[in-house]
């Protein structure tokens, strides 16, 4: 295209700013037709088949876009289909396997309400638990609800104490065991007496739970016993119950938080003095217990003396997969945790595990034969 001469250019601006009045519609043209470009020269034999080869190369493109995709999705689905049946089989597998060896320890190990028979299981045992602890579900009332719970309280306390354990914590979320204690107290007394039989046979028992008054017999009482009974009572085995619940995990950490912070406002406490020795005196205050079990010779008790009930050696999750369901993290910093799991059950949890001697049993085994390293 050629430049554009001044002539032409001046031309074009007087009829522009004449508003197309200066120059007619073909002096325009002429004007312009010298700056256009040439008309491209189209060859009819040329035209006719590139259209049709691009015609030709589209339609292969277009089938390819419609049958890739779908190939693909039916890969996937394959895929998905072969891994959805491969771990189906595998988790059968594994629940069959794990029912018939439950089974298996349920006939060749039962207790039959006899601590020998406890006694002789566990005798093989490197170490024993101090503390056990264990978590329960509070089931629904076709799995039997409230009664259900108590019965399974009842039952893994005479097998502590069978097996030595002096101290049990049992944890429930919903703290609906609190509310019962005296009942919950009651049956365990009985279940101890069907086991070991009649006082002072029956290793005597203790219920705690934080912030609540415990159910140890009262001074008078012990003041009025005979010394021989006295004596007798003195060598009995006993069992501390704590009971704990979803209340003394995180609300017990934010009821100090924000008391501390009154204090401090208040000028009662110094900010320097709350450190983390005060925090940890305070929460293990909340599961602390008693010592009320020494006697003296008159038969007048001692004075009463706070003794923590420490971390659990042993915590036990009575369901298919561990879930501490708000258990208080302070208290099984170096706790080992063992999951007794559900082959009957789903995935999903929301079936619950029945507590089972079996069970109970094989977490005794496990923390024998468990290696402390403690974080080294």
């Amino acid at each position: 295209m050629p430049p554009f001469n001044a002539a032409d250019t001046t031309t074009y601006r007087r009829d522009v700013a004449s508003g197309g009045r200066a120059l007619t519609v073909a002096e325009r043209e002429k004007l312009l037709q010298q700056y256009l470009p040439s008309a491209p020269t189209q060859d009819s034999s040329n035209t006719k088949p590139r259209s049709s080869t691009s015609a030709a190369s589209q339609k292969p493109r277009g089938h390819k876009r419609r049958v890739r995709p779908y190939l693909k999705a039916k890969l996937h689905f394959l895929i998905f289909f072969l891994i959805q049946f491969i771990f189906g089989v595998y988790v059968r597998l594994r629940q069959f396997y794990h029912g018939i060896l439950d089974r298996l320890l349920a006939i060749r190990h039962y207790h039959h309400r006899t601590p020998e028979y406890i006694q002789r299981d566990v005798k093989s045992l490197d170490r024993i638990p101090e503390h056990l602890s264990v978590i329960l579900k509070f089931k629904s009332e076709e799995d039997g609800g409230l009664e259900a719970l108590l019965d399974e309280v009842a039952e893994l306390s005479a097998w502590s104490a069978c097996a030595g354990i002096p101290l049990l914590s049992v944890y429930e979320k919903s703290g609906i065991l609190k509310t019962y204690i005296t009942s919950l107290q009651d049956l365990v007394d009985q279940k101890l007496a069907s086991y070991f039989g009649p006082a002072p046979k029956a290793p005597s028992l203790r219920v705690f739970a934080p912030n609540l008054p415990s159910t140890s017999p009262s001074p008078q009482l012990l003041a009025q016993t005979p010394n021989d009974a006295l004596s007798a009572t003195s060598q009995r085995p006993h069992l501390d119950l704590l009971l704990l619940s979803a209340t003394d995990g995180r609300d017990t950490l934010v009821d100090l938080t924000r008391t501390l912070a009154e204090m401090a406002q208040a000028q009662k406490i110094s900010p320097k003095d709350i450190t983390s020795n005060l925090i940890n005196t305070e929460i293990s205050a909340t599961t602390a217990i008693a010592d009320s079990r020494s006697v003296s010779d008159r038969g007048t008790p001692k004075s009463n003396r706070e003794v923590g009930a420490g971390e659990p050696d042993l915590v036990i999750v009575f369901g298919p997969y561990v879930k501490l369901d708000g258990y208080p993290p302070w208290q099984i910093r170096l706790s080992e945790i063992y999951c007794v799991g559900d082959p009957s059950s789903d995935s999903s949890g929301s079936a619950s595990t029945r507590v089972e001697y079996q069970a109970f049993l094989r977490g005794l085994w496990k923390y024998a034969g468990a290696e402390m390293r403690f974080g080294r």
